[in-house]
């Protein structure tokens, strides 16, 4: 029981930013929405929840910053070279606000190109 009161006491000193994260990598090691808590307790129970029927391929794709890295600038760069129709203070807000999506709704061949700049530039990256 001092164990669950632990775990309740640490959740509680999370900062906003820190339960987005949080939120996140249980939504992806669960393959749940925190947006929807009854299919959360009911999935691992039914054997996990797959985000596409099988046999649909995914033909859109998400490429998130999952972290702007220790290189910040070069990362600001080119998410404004990805982003044209963002500026200064909207790439750096979205590099220092990460998690956070780059782009949306782009092949395959599209997402992994801006993934491998970014990555180059120092930030992580995630294709959803």
């Amino acid at each position: 029981m001092a164990d669950l009161a632990k775990i309740v006491e640490d959740l509680s000193a999370l900062t906003v930013l820190e339960a987005a994260e949080l939120s996140k990598l249980l939504e992806e090691k669960w393959g749940v929405s925190a947006a929807a808590p009854v299919a959360m307790a009911a999935a691992p129970a039914a054997g996990g929840g797959d985000a596409a029927p099988a046999g649909e391929e995914q033909t859109e794709f998400t490429v998130v910053l999952v972290d702007g890295g220790d290189k910040k600038i070069n990362v600001i760069k080119e998410v404004r070279g990805v982003r044209s129709d963002l500026g200064l203070k909207e790439a750096k807000d979205l590099v220092e606000g990460a998690p956070q999506n780059v782009v949306e709704n782009v092949s395959k061949q599209t997402a992994d190109e801006i993934a491998k700049k970014l990555t180059e530039a120092g930030a992580k990256i995630q294709i959803k």
